[in-house]
């Protein structure tokens, strides 16, 4: 399995070696010794979910508010579009994103760390979506940005078929970082993809 960075700190893919032969294939989904020597330990994530989502359906941008939530997100079956926008106050590409493609044929894993947005849009048919996170789910922490908002830039595959009515409503990224953990923040960083 090898790992790749992007240009976000901390947000690493790891690429598997599926074996494949006539009866279809073989992969790790997930290797303790590489992902010792990035620091992370299995023991780190507390729960494992999964969603389900058609063509087009687009989910996010998802966070968590009062220090935020890691996540290693992985596709089992379909294709997703994933983006991941830097959402740390510190971070010196606060506001910067990074679009990868997470399908069940290269079977690509993305480690995602604390206080980032996540949201992806399914490019196949059908698309599972697995997540283990490194924080027990409270939806009352949840935060989100419209996916749609003009300061970051984000370009989706296609116009979506489906949201949920807490992501058509979703505040804009200068409100998210106005209120994110109650720190004041004047102005959104510059839009843009930040590259993989």
């Amino acid at each position: 399995m090898d790992v790749e960075t992007t240009a976000l700190e901390g947000v690493l893919l790891f690429r598997p070696s599926p074996f494949r032969d006539d009866r279809g294939f073989f992969s790790r989904t997930y290797d303790d010794a590489v992902a010792r020597e990035w620091g992370i330990t299995r023991a780190d994530y507390v729960q494992d979910s999964q969603s389900r989502s058609g063509h087009g359906v687009l989910r996010g941008l998802h966070g968590r508010n009062h220090g935020g939530e890691g996540k290693i997100i992985r596709v089992a079956h379909g294709a997703v579009h994933l983006v991941v926008v830097d959402g740390r106050l510190e971070s010196p590409t606060l506001g910067r994103h990074v679009a990868v493609r997470l399908d069940d044929h290269d079977l690509v894993s993305i480690r995602v760390p604390r206080r980032m947005l996540v949201g992806f849009q399914v490019v196949g048919e059908v698309a599972d979506v697995c997540y283990a996170i490194d924080r027990v789910h409270d939806p009352i922490q949840a935060v989100s940005v419209h996916w749609a908002d003009p300061d970051l830039g984000v370009d989706w595959p296609m116009p979506p078929s489906a949201t949920s009515e807490r992501d058509r409503v979703a505040p804009s990224w200068a409100d998210y970082l106005r209120t994110l953990d109650g720190a004041p923040v004047e102005a959104p960083a510059p839009r843009g993809e930040a590259g993989r």
